[in-house]
């Protein structure tokens, strides 16, 4: 079969078709003829080894996909990997039957992205309605579900984006507030725009973005990250967290999956909002699985918006 096989980490070209050998079949798992395939920060990581899992080369990348078994039923699922590839194993504890209402450019939206949105509210960062949130990214494929699911939630939304036209994608999903997230007065920016400190935060960017969206938070607020696409590390003083009672946790999607209830419950949740009108995944440029690297690149610089996936059948 087809595949992105990557010999070695590195930039964008090493991800390489080529033939290899079909996924054997095994217990408690599907194996799926994918028929889109994921493309997230994460996969970026993997390629750059910068992953927070340890990847063996060879490797073929990919975590979340869409696609049919051999007797023609359609899933989503999660995969350790082996995504950007014509056929797929995915273990049946976290994989679900697509509706027939939900297309695959949804399903695929959802399966990482969507989950994670759902969780980084709900479970890690406990949102409930009437509070003032900021999501990080607002027109990228997690910032915008999480937009519209905090909405959906009854809470104040001030999206962050680094352009106007991702500020206006953010204000047309439902967004309260938009703020320029490279602005060097980004706390001021973000009160002025919540009239006032936020309960909740999202942070996906590190360095200084952590520290200024951290100042923004109210006493007992909650900021939950997860991600660091500037590359930079921050350090959160102890003192600064005592000082205003404040929660800074982390989140990763895999310390979900041994959890039976937990990601079944959320999906389940997406797919009803996407039926009933409140959540609308936007579906970005759909790559033929030979660009994978092409999607990289425009992955890694942040001039996307919605959903980037590869059509696997191209």
């Amino acid at each position: 079969m087809r595949a992105i096989s990557m010999q070695e980490f590195g930039g964008p070209e090493v991800l390489r078709i080529a033939d290899v050998p079909i996924p054997q079949p095994r217990g408690a798992h599907h194996l799926l003829n994918v028929s889109r395939a994921g493309v997230n920060y994460a996969d970026v990581h993997v390629r750059g080894n910068t992953y927070l899992a340890p990847v063996t080369l060879p490797y073929i990348p990919g975590n979340e996909v869409v696609g049919t078994t051999p007797d023609g039923q359609r899933f989503v699922g999660l995969t350790p990997g082996g995504g950007y590839a014509e056929q797929a194993l995915v273990h049946r504890r976290v994989a679900w039957p697509v509706p027939d209402d939900i297309s695959d450019d949804q399903a695929v939206a959802l399966a990482l992205q969507g989950q994670s949105a759902w969780h980084l509210l709900f479970t890690a960062a406990g949102l409930r309605a009437g509070e003032r949130v900021v999501i990080p990214a607002a027109a990228g494929g997690v910032g915008s579900l999480a937009v519209q699911l905090a909405k959906r939630a009854g809470a104040t939304v001030i999206a962050l984006a680094s352009t106007e036209q991702k500020r206006h994608v953010a204000r047309d999903l439902g967004a309260d507030a938009v703020v320029d997230s490279t602005a060097d007065d980004l706390t001021d920016r973000i009160r002025e725009a919540a009239r006032g400190p936020v309960q909740v935060a999202l942070e996906m960017t590190g360095g200084k973005v952590l520290q200024a969206t951290l100042a923004a938070l109210a006493p007992r607020g909650r900021l939950v990250v997860y991600g660091y696409a500037s590359g930079e590390a921050a350090t959160v003083v102890t003192h600064a967290l005592m000082e205003k009672s404040l929660t800074v946790s982390g989140f990763w999607l895999p310390h979900l999956y041994g959890d039976r209830g937990a990601l079944p419950t959320s999906m389940e949740e997406l797919f009803q909002a996407v039926r009933d009108g409140d959540l609308k995944p936007i579906v970005g440029k759909i790559y033929p699985l030979g660009e994978a690297s092409v999607a990289h690149s425009r992955l890694a610089a942040r001039d996307h918006i919605g959903k980037l996936a590869l059509d696997v059948t191209r």
